[in-house]
């Protein structure tokens, strides 16, 4: 442990190894989108809202879900940060859908430049129908590389010249190539897995592809390259936002700690909502994350266990733990109190 009680980084990968092994090797692998849809539509919702409010997107998570699910534009907020949404929701249902073909991928090929185009084209395509890139040529369109180049960024990196993109992203798809033919042949890597995936993930972001939407099709096109692995989708929370702009800073001189600790961290919570169900007990203390089910989103039993009304305790590592049976006490006494007169809003 940390002095503030925060596991430290080698706990941390400690831990995911341990919880992928429990995956593979007691449980048979992740859990199909069929096999296990509640837990795959709460990721899909989460990812979506978080990944584009990374953006700047404002859509709370109860509008994302009911754009998504049901169609409806619900708020008064314009009409392209909806379309950020929903185009970014249906590139993440493609990728999500590779978990269907674990075996898709051979010769270490966990993605390819086509699929970076697709990803891409899929998520912006949307909102550049009602608002294009105000720079872009009709070159440059969804799923097409950038031929601007872009400045520098405050925090100091710089992408290439845009005549060099398509060479260093058929690099980037390379190295992707090479760390999965030895993650296929199980060949020490010469980092922990989270590391090598933040040095990809902050490579890509580097490159900056595209005249738009780099942040998006990079976390989309990491998770792409991690349900091939046979591993959950990763959410960077909102909330992290400045933790993961200052983590990419810091992979950009060649720092991949942080950067890898929030993408294990982010592995490790979502891999819990598969393993934790399997395994834990009525009365076995969990994070929330692995209580979620078709009633109850992860930020419901959240708030829940902040208001005090689901038996939850707050662990040193921020996490909120509680067990099915609490659950189940919430959802009765929830269901309860409407028929007692006393009708309250409950998250």
């Amino acid at each position: 442990m940390t002095g503030r009680g925060r596991p430290s980084r080698t706990t941390v990968y400690r831990r995911l190894d341990q919880a992928l092994a429990e995956l593979n090797q007691r449980l048979g692998g992740l859990p199909t989108p069929h096999e296990a849809r509640e837990i795959w539509d709460d990721i899909w919702h989460q990812e979506a809202h978080h990944s584009t409010a990374l953006e700047g997107n404002t859509l709370v998570l109860r509008e994302v879900r009911t754009l998504l699910d049901q169609g409806r534009a619900v708020g008064a907020k314009p009409l392209r940060e909806y379309n950020e949404v929903r185009g970014y929701a249906d590139a993440a249902q493609w990728v999500y859908g590779q978990a269907l073909e674990p075996d898709i991928w051979h010769n270490g090929d966990l993605i390819t430049l086509n699929e970076v185009r697709r990803i891409h084209h899929a998520a912006m395509t949307p909102v550049w129908d009602v608002a294009p890139h105000h720079d872009a040529t009709e070159r440059e369109g969804p799923g097409s590389f950038r031929e601007h180049d872009i400045q520098p960024f405050a925090e100091g990196m710089t992408p290439p010249s845009w005549p060099l993109v398509p060479a260093q992203m058929e690099q980037w798809v390379a190295d992707v190539r090479t760390l999965g033919k030895q993650i296929e042949s199980a060949a020490d890597l010469d980092r922990p897995l989270p590391e090598e995936l933040a040095r990809i993930h902050a490579e890509f972001e580097r490159i900056h592809p595209f005249i738009d939407g780099n942040g998006r099709t990079g976390r989309l096109a990491l998770n792409l390259i991690l349900v091939r692995l046979g591993h959950p989708p990763i959410i960077i929370m909102k909330r992290q936002r400045t933790t993961y702009l200052s983590a990419l800073r810091r992979a950009d001189i060649g720092d991949y700690g942080a950067l890898g600790e929030l993408i294990a961290r982010a592995m490790e919570e979502n891999l819990n909502r598969f393993i934790l169900p399997n395994l834990a007990g009525p009365a076995r203390l969990v994070p929330l994350a692995a209580l979620v089910d078709r009633e109850f989103t992860l930020d419901a039993l959240r708030q829940a266990a902040q208001r005090g009304r689901l038996n939850a305790v707050h662990g040193p590592d921020g996490v909120w733990r509680s067990t099915r049976k609490s659950v189940e006490a919430y959802r009765a006494a929830k269901h309860r109190r409407p028929a007692q007169g006393h009708p309250e809003e409950v998250p």
